[in-house]
């Protein structure tokens, strides 16, 4: 996970996690201190949502209750556990197929040897009873041979489709724990994969990357004035849009609460700007407009940030410039787009 506070930002989210845990008598963990700097930070919106709706229950914060936390947030448990009876269950269909393949080689040999034998008693100068069952014998060994071959073809289809199972359920899994619950596509585990894979590539092939990220303006005026199923309605447009406006290998991800990211491989900034210029405008030209009673809600904007990877820079660096860029677009005025390159020439100019 990425972390991008200033020392003092940090050390202050340290204190009141500390300060907090020994006041509700939490161990202090290197387990229950992530989940509660996070909780301070405010990076992980549905967990300081968890956290909320137990202390405002009175809930008393057990052993268990802190492992189920961390375990939902800040590890891949139930993803390990789905593969690891993934892996027993193929491990017990290849066991079986090797055990049929033994089974298959001991019967091919004893019909060798049955054959071998028949061509032995057709070559001597036998009479006919004896050839009559020599030839019976051989019918009943190529014949028996069929009925196992059949079989085992029968058996190893039937592991044929259970692994083939496997594979789709394992697959499904890592979809589920890739993407975002609420929008359908990319959530935070995702986003952080694809920007680590994306800023290596472009370091081994020198080629160019790009971040966007998007904040909706005024969000949280949007949903006391509306409630936040129909923020949750916004929210799901926004991730579809998005979608939309994003091409090849480009991935849109929901990187917390109302804010999401693009990661644009391939793009220098310009091009980028020009990507999150679309998005903006395909977004402020929706009308929203509640089914249920026809009430127009009006429009919803956003402000993007847009920043350029420099190659061996931190993604924390990345991720803190461009979020920089978002909010200084929020600063002067809401519904644009700011890059990292424009919010560095101000800087500058301001300082001289």
């Amino acid at each position: 996970m990425d972390y991008t506070q200033s020392p003092e930002q940090a050390a202050e989210y340290a204190m009141s996690a500390v300060e907090l845990m020994n006041k509700k008598g939490i161990p202090a963990n290197p387990e229950n201190f992530t989940v509660w700097f996070n909780y301070f930070a405010g990076g992980i919106p549905e967990l300081k949502r968890t956290i909320d709706i137990l202390i405002d229950n009175d809930q008393e914060f057990t052993n268990d209750r802190n492992i189920e936390i961390h375990t939902r947030f800040f590890t891949f448990e139930e993803e390990s556990v789905a593969i690891h009876k993934a892996t027993e269950k193929a491990v017990e269909e290849l066991t079986r197929i090797l055990e049929q393949l033994g089974l298959a080689g001991d019967g091919a040999a004893k019909y060798g040897k049955v054959l071998k034998e028949f061509s032995g008693e057709i070559s001597d100068d036998s009479g006919p009873d004896s050839l009559k069952a020599a030839i019976t014998s051989a019918l009943r060994a190529t014949r028996a041979m069929e009925k196992q071959n059949k079989k085992l073809e029968q058996k190893f289809e039937q592991s044929s489709k259970e692994i083939s199972q496997l594979r789709e359920d394992l697959e499904t899994m890592r979809e589920e724990a890739m993407t975002d619950g609420l929008t359908g596509i990319a959530n935070r585990k995702m986003f952080d994969a694809e920007l680590r894979h994306a800023a290596m590539d472009a370091m081994e092939k020198g080629n160019p990357m790009c971040l966007l990220m998007l904040d909706i303006d005024h969000f949280k005026k949007f949903n006391d004035t509306y409630g936040h199923q129909v923020g949750d309605q916004v929210l799901k447009l926004l991730a579809k849009t998005m979608t939309t406006s994003v091409k090849g290998q480009d991935m849109a991800a929901r990187f917390g609460g109302e804010e999401f990211c693009v990661v644009l491989p391939g793009t220098h900034l310009e091009g980028a700007v020009k990507v999150a210029e679309d998005i903006r405008k395909r977004i402020g030209e929706k009308k929203l407009v509640n089914r249920t009673t026809g009430d127009n809600l009006g429009q919803v904007t956003v402000s993007i940030g847009a920043g350029e990877f420099r190659f061996g820079e931190p993604l924390a660096q990345l991720i803190s410039r461009t979020d920089e860029a978002l909010y200084t677009a929020k600063r002067i005025g809401r519904n644009r787009v700011v890059s990292d390159a424009s919010v560095g020439s101000s800087q500058l100019s301001f300082d001289s």
